[in-house]
């Protein structure tokens, strides 16, 4: 009969068993946070929030651990089975939607789909029913991005940066009139002095966000945070460094894009296109 394993005690739950063993290396090698982001190179008070649990990092961070500890892929591992954890990604979420209503300023870059605080109730209620979501989850949600629109709505409120591709605004709904209501709410957002809108056209060619939703948030601390999404993950990034390549890939992004005065063409000569609702 073989040996039984011992228990570790440790957590079965994903995101808690990786600070628990980023606590326990630490312990191990006898480092301070400080004397730690010294010696890997990473800002020190993002191991106190990886260990504490307020965040998983990234990736390279797992990585670079890995090496410093000298255990191959054991945190990249664990940052992983924490990352795809879909209890940790509603947490994550509602973490991302907390900081988005305390945001100082928003920019923010779309592959296909428009930004949910600039959605009509049709365009939110097409797009999440293709997702898979029905009845009274399907009308929670849709309120709840309803709810969304009113950050941007009010004299006090934040400045707005939005890039779409030019493939947001040739996916059309399946109802035309609901996509004529979106592009004309959209086009009279772009009227508003707290938000600017620009379009990436087709044939600006690749660039770093060629895949990639990403929003940031300017916190009121000076801080800036980011929320990268496709269509089957989300994850909200804080480590400084990883924030700064994205906002260096939105840079180059937004120097391919039109300005905002020949975005709002655009988006009229779409509006154009549409046919209105048949009048009854």
């Amino acid at each position: 009969m073989p040996p039984r394993r011992a228990i570790t005690g440790r957590s079965q739950e994903p995101r808690q068993r990786f600070a628990e063993e980023l606590r326990s290396l630490r312990a191990k090698k006898g480092d301070s946070l400080r004397q730690l982001g010294d010696a890997v190179g990473w800002d020190w008070s993002l191991f106190g929030k990886m260990e504490n649990g307020q965040t998983i990092g990234s990736p390279e961070v797992s990585q670079a651990l890995d090496v410093y500890y000298g255990t191959p892929d054991l945190l990249l591992t664990l940052w992983e089975l924490a990352a795809g954890d879909p209890t940790q990604f509603k947490e994550r979420y509602r973490r991302y939607m907390a900081l988005e209503a305390e945001a100082v300023s928003l920019w923010h870059y779309g592959v296909s789909i428009l930004p949910g605080m600039l959605q009509t109730h049709g365009y939110a209620s097409e797009v999440l029913a293709a997702g898979g979501i029905r009845g009274e989850e399907l009308t929670r949600q849709v309120e709840a991005r309803m709810g969304r629109r009113e950050l941007l709505a009010g004299d006090d409120a934040p400045p707005f940066r939005t890039i779409l591709s030019e493939a947001v605004l040739r996916t059309s709904l399946k109802d035309v009139a609901q996509w004529h209501k979106q592009l004309e709410s959209l086009a009279e957002a772009a009227e508003r002095p707290n938000l600017t809108l620009q379009v990436l056209p087709h044939g600006s060619g690749t660039h770093g966000l060629v895949s990639t939703d990403v929003m940031f948030l300017r916190l009121s601390d000076g801080r800036t945070v980011a929320h990268t999404e496709n269509a089957h993950h989300g994850e909200l990034i804080e480590e400084s460094g990883s924030v700064e390549r994205l906002q260096r890939a939105y840079d180059a992004v937004r120097d391919l894009a039109l300005s905002p005065g020949e975005s709002r063409k655009f988006v009229m000569r779409m509006l154009e296109e549409v046919p209105c609702a048949p009048s009854i």
